[in-house]
Order: structure tokens, then C-alpha cells, then sequence
């Protein structure tokens, strides 16, 4: 079987959507299946190409078995509004023309930004294939939830754009049961849309000692580290969070904030924290993966925020299931779905979104009990092999052949 896989993230990326991607590829090629994948040249989250890669009309490399064609587009940073739809409408041309040259059985095309989606829909109509339409965020409704754009005559274009993809693709992957809900509710049939949520890479995360190196070069001997860690974009809240941990410089000194990773606001929370002086608080430029896996290690407890929206209770961060996997405890600022998973697997505390009353009594709770935090990694434990990526990868994997 051969798939083309249409994504404007993938490795050496490190955000979410270019894990899924490329560790469900992964597995699929291990299953024999040929894929393809069409991205662009890896920049995210600064919008500066990586290094050893050019923004070039084509360029061609494999990745663990996978194909990988990487295609020109307008690189810009994971900020301002029209320049990224810039660069998303840039990259889902060029994906189009290049993917008319390649042989296929079936298209895939991921969001969040759908474009991509759009992308792939034109491509399976002048190709005659089936497509799927992997949707990992609600857009462009999402836009809408963190204040990037108010509803307007561009945002009631694209949602109607988004029914029409819905309705042309011949099946529909989500990562979250809400996101099937509430796609099924714009009159999509049900046994049209399939749940795949993320999960963790258990060969790659995995517990171990806390990395003296990390521990030396940051000064965070006796710490006990609350680190978030994963972009730092309007959607996250994490302004929030620096209003509120100065007060635990006096009464809890040995609790620090660790932040590590880039996005849209990563500036104005530099700045923030300067002016808040505070002093138990660390910003780290976004790391290689296996870097990533380092600092996970370093830290005690996983923080994982959202803004205070309706929209954000049908999303589930990927991040839950690596800390998880690493045995960390979650700390999380969100309701919903997630709140219930971290909730039944006794992974964590969850605090009341932006609410400072609750979320300074979780921070407590949390680093100040030791036996309920060998609880919580227990949870972790059982969470993590529950949300094994292998076993996600295979049963999408089913899904797909019988399309």
C-alpha cells in the first residue's frame, strides 16, 4: 500500500503535530506500507529554517524508512495572522503540484491550520483517490477562542470551508472523542469519523535520573521543578501563571518555574517576568528532541495550561501522555476531557483555568505530599501504557486500509 501524507510540520520539529506524523509513519513503514510525506522546510516556531536545510523549491531526504519531499513556502515566525496564512496557503500550493507527480493509494492531510486539508481534498479529486482528514485542532475555531481574530466575514468563510471539507473527505481521524461530537453535531455521520487520540513514544520516554549536567548548568540544585514544557503561544495562558508564582519565592523557596520552548508570546513573558522580578523562574529556547526527553527528566512535576474558553474543554495536549510516560506528575489547567483522563488515572491535580485561589493550592498539594505524588507517577504509569503510540499507529493504521 502506498499513502502520501500532507503536513506542514515534521521532524527535526518537535511540536505536536510533527511527532504524531512521523511516529505514526514510522510504524506504518514498518508494516510495509510506502509513505510519503509532503512538508515544508522544517522552521517552526521562530520562522527560521533549521540548519543543514534550504526553502527551496524541492529537496528530497528519507527519514526511518519514510520519503520525505520537502516543498518551498513563505516561512514566517508562529505570529501574526495573515503572514501565517501566508505561509499556510503558501505551503498547501506547492504540496498540491508536487503530489499530482506521486503514485498513491490514499491521501492523508492533517490541521490544525486546513489548508493543508483543502490541499489534499483538490489532490484526491484530480488524482481520483480517496482522502482522509486528520483533525487535531477545531479550526478556525480555535483562532476565535484565544482572542486572534474576532468572528468576522473571513472566520464564517472558513467555517464554511471546513463543512465542505468534512463532507468531501471520504473519512475523518480525531484526536478526541469531543472533537467527534461536535463534528458529528454540523451533520456529519458518526461512522464517518474515527477517534485516534495522541499518546506517548515508550521506547523514547522513559523515567530515569535527573540529568546532573541540566542540574549544574541551571543552578537547580534542591529545586523542586514545575516546568512547562511546549509552545508558548496565546492559547496557553501562560501570563497566568507568572502572575501568580511570585508569592511562592517567600513562602515555598525551593518550588521553580521552568519554561521551556518558543511561540508568539514567548517575548512578552520574558518581559513580564522581569517586571514581576521574579527570581524562581527559568525561559529555555526550544531543544532537540533528545534534549527534550532530558529536561523532562529534570523536572518534578508537568504543568500543562490552556486559556479559560469553551473551546479548549474538547482538546487534549499531547504533552500529557510524554510526561506521563517519564512518570511525571501532571499539573494541569484544564477542564474537559483531559481533566477527566488526568482524573481517572490519578496522574495529577487539576487546578480551576486562571484561577489563582485553585491553583495555588494544587502547586501545594502537589510538591509537599510524597506519598501522593508515588501516586500520581503510578497513574502516569498506567496512563502511558494505555496511550502506547505504537498501538494508536496500528489501529489507525486498520482504519485506513479498509477506507
Amino acid at each position: 500500500m502506498k499513502l502520501l501524507f500532507l503536513t506542514d510540520n515534521f521532524p527535526p520539529e518537535v511540536n505536536a503535530p510533527a511527532n504524531r506524523t512521523y511516529e505514526h509513519c514510522k510504524e506504518w513503514v514498518k508494516l510495509g506500507v510506502e509513505v510519503t510525506v509532503i512538508t515544508c522546510a522544517p522552521n517552526f516556531p521562530k520562522g527560521k529554517v533549521y540548519q543543514g536545510y534550504q526553502n527551496k523549491f524541492i529537496q528530497k531526504e528519507r527519514i526511518d524508512g519514510i520519503k520525505v519531499i520537502r516543498v518551498w513556502s513563505y516561512v514566517t515566525s508562529n505570529e501574526g495572522f495573515f503572514k501565517r496564512i501566508l505561509d499556510y496557503t503558501s505551503y498547501a500550493f506547492m504540496a498540491f503540484w508536487v503530489g499530482l507527480f506521486i503514485k498513491t493509494d490514499l491521501i492523508i492531510a492533517t490541521s490544525p491550520q486546513f489548508f493543508t486539508a483543502v490541499s489534499g481534498s483538490i489532490l484526491a479529486f484530480f488524482k481520483r483517490k480517496k482522502w482522509v482528514m486528520e483533525v487535531r485542532d477545531l479550526w478556525p475555531e480555535s483562532i476565535v477562542a484565544v482572542g486572534a481574530m474576532q468572528k468576522n466575514v473571513f472566520i464564517t468563510f472558513f467555517e464554511w470551508l471546513e463543512k465542505r471539507l468534512y463532507l468531501s473527505a471520504n473519512h475523518i481521524i480525531v484526536v478526541t472523542d469531543t472533537f467527534k461530537e461536535k463534528i458529528a453535531s454540523r451533520g456529519i455521520a458518526g461512522d464517518k469519523i474515527s477517534v485516534f487520540k495522541n499518546g506517548a513514544n515508550l521506547e523514547l520516554f522513559q523515567f530515569g535520573e535527573k540529568p546532573s549536567y541540566l542540574i549544574e548548568k541551571h543552578g537547580l540544585e534542591g529545586k523542586f521543578i514545575i516546568a512547562y514544557i511546549g509552545t508558548h503561544g496565546m492559547a496557553h495562558g501562560l501570563d497566568f501563571i507568572l502572575e501568580n508564582i511570585g508569592e511562592f519565592q517567600d513562602t515555598n523557596p525551593e518550588l521553580f518555574f521552568l519554561f521551556l520552548g518558543d511561540g508568539a508570546e514567548k517575548k512578552n513573558l520574558v518581559l513580564k517576568a522581569e517586571e514581576l522580578r521574579l527570581k524562581n523562574v527559568l525561559f529555555i529556547d526550544s531543544v532537540p528532541k533528545i534534549e527534550v526527553v532530558d529536561y523532562l527528566k529534570v523536572m518534578d512535576v508537568a504543568l500543562v495550561n490552556l486559556k479559560k474558553s469553551d473551546t479548549f474543554l474538547t482538546v487534549i495536549p499531547s504533552k500529557i501522555f510524554e510526561a506521563a510516560a517519564m512518570k511525571k506528575p501532571i499539573l494541569l489547567g484544564l477542564e474537559g476531557e483531559t481533566k477527566e483522563i488526568i482524573e481517572t488515572y490519578q496522574a495529577g491535580l487539576c487546578f480551576i483555568p486562571e484561577d489563582k485561589t485553585s491553583f495555588v493550592e494544587q502547586v501545594k498539594k502537589i510538591s509537599l505530599n510524597l506519598n501522593s505524588y508515588k501516586k500520581f507517577q503510578e497513574g502516569c504509569e498506567k496512563l502511558a501504557l494505555d496511550f502506547d503510540r505504537k498501538e494508536i499507529a496500528k489501529g489507525m493504521f486498520e482504519t485506513l486500509v479498509k477506507i
